[in-house]
């Protein structure tokens, strides 16, 4: 099973890198599986920590897939590392094994802790929408272009449908990602 979340690790200078990951359930633990390049997986490995967020805030999906990654986080008080300010629940995360891999390396996590911040009224099937676009936007480098189009054309259907102000904001985005594609802009 793979839970869709927003992980925050420190960056070298201390200041939180915020990217959207799904992160791998293992028995108790949590799978963090980031590809080579990338900040996440340097973080991870120098400091053997992370926070994972878990929101309906589908702009945190979006966002930093998108180029937007200032977002409001708040320090943890009881262990390294920051959570979003948006996250209905963080827990925090410290790596208890790793077992490398040359393009995806696994960090195996404890939770040491957990915690719940706002209440959870359900979501609406646009939110998967954007969350699945922004895995899309990462992965165009990986995808054949009909296959992309099929999907937008898809999941534009949740929004059409069912979109709130905040999902229709976090699509924009996407679009205009996807919009730069289309035309050869990375």
């Amino acid at each position: 099973m793979i839970l869709e979340s927003v992980l925050i690790t420190c960056n070298a200078d201390g200041s939180p890198h915020i990217a959207p990951l799904g992160l791998h359930v293992h028995d108790q633990q949590l799978v963090v599986a980031p590809f080579r390049p990338s900040r996440t997986l340097e973080n991870i490995a120098r400091d053997g920590h992370a926070v994972v967020n878990w929101t309906t805030d589908v702009r945190l999906f979006a966002g930093p897939v998108t180029g937007r990654r200032d977002w409001p986080v708040l320090a943890l008080p009881d262990a390294p590392g920051w959570r979003l300010q948006a996250a209905h629940t963080h827990a925090a995360l410290r790596v208890a094994q790793v077992d490398d891999d040359a393009l995806r390396p696994r960090f195996v996590c404890d939770i040491v802790h957990e915690q719940t911040h706002l209440p959870f009224r359900g979501f609406v099937r646009a939110q998967a929408a954007v969350v699945e676009a922004a895995i899309l936007a990462t992965r165009l480098h990986m995808l054949p272009a009909d296959k992309v189009e099929r999907e937008l054309a898809y999941l534009q259907i949740a929004i059409d449908k069912t979109a709130g102000a905040v999902e229709h904001e976090a699509w924009q985005w996407l679009q205009a990602r996807f919009a730069d594609w289309r035309t050869g802009q990375p």
